[in-house]
């Protein structure tokens, strides 16, 4: 009878202990839980903060590749720019010495005029009037002088070509005394004009500083036709004995 109550007693201290024990155990796996969703929840916002921080940082990467791109564009901007302006200002100077020019035009082109007009009028007597023709205004009077210019020009350059050049053709000549004739004429460049009958019988070369015709020898004579059938293709060129028509020192450029 009285191991009884001490069992009991004991069975209830066990049951104690066990009841104890269990809600310990209980208590432990709630924390264990609470604990074990605390570093979850931590994680995330660790990773949404790292999403956060990669985002911002890719932006600013982004922001830094236009700013550089603005930044070299506007420098490409500014170049250009600064050519344009000095671009502008060489027009502006153009154009204030262009209207000097403009206003000095017509006095350019009647001394143009004058000196191919006495250029043509003491050289070689061939073409004349096909020449002075060309010096003439043949653009209309309400042309403007800078047109006018560049056909001088053109008649110029027309100048400059006959001094390189071996030509002959048929045309009247006019002595001093009798009447007209119709002979052949030669000309070597600017140093020799020469004319023959068709017989061969009669030939001259002109004198500039005489400006008149001078009678030519048979032999002479004979080097002209080789030459007109040089002129014509009709024979390989080769070295004329001919009187000149001008002086070796003029010829030269005055150059003895």
């Amino acid at each position: 009878m009285l191991k009884r109550p001490l069992l009991a007693l004991q069975g209830c201290w066990l049951a104690g202990v066990l009841a104890s024990g269990t809600l310990m155990a209980s208590s432990n796996i709630m924390v264990q839980e609470e604990q074990g969703g605390a570093p979850s929840a931590f994680q995330q916002q660790i990773e949404a903060a790292d999403d956060s921080t990669r985002s911002a940082i890719e932006e600013l990467r982004r922001l830094e590749r236009d700013t550089h791109q603005l930044q070299a564009a506007n420098a490409a901007l500014s170049t250009r720019l600064v050519s344009e302006a000095q671009h502008q200002q060489r027009l502006e100077r153009a154009l204030n010495n262009l209207d000097g020019t403009r206003a000095a035009l017509p006095e350019i082109e009647q001394l143009m005029r004058e000196q191919l007009t006495a250029w043509i009028n003491a050289d070689l007597p061939f073409l004349k009037d096909e020449r002075l023709a060309r010096v003439s205004p043949a653009e209309p009077a309400q042309a403007d002088s800078a047109t006018r210019i560049a056909g001088l020009l053109e008649a110029w350059r027309a100048e400059l070509a006959y001094g390189r050049a071996v030509d002959s053709w048929r045309g009247r000549l006019q002595p001093d005394e009798g009447s007209p004739r119709d002979v052949e004429f030669l000309r070597l460049g600017r140093i020799g004009l020469y004319y023959l009958t068709p017989d061969g019988r009669q030939g001259g070369v002109w004198d500039v500083e005489s400006r008149q015709w001078l009678t030519l020898d048979e032999t002479a004579r004979r080097e002209v036709r080789n030459g007109l059938r040089i002129a014509d293709e009709q024979r390989t060129p080769e070295l004329l004995r001919l009187p000149l028509s001008v002086r070796v020192e003029d010829a030269a450029g005055g150059q003895r």
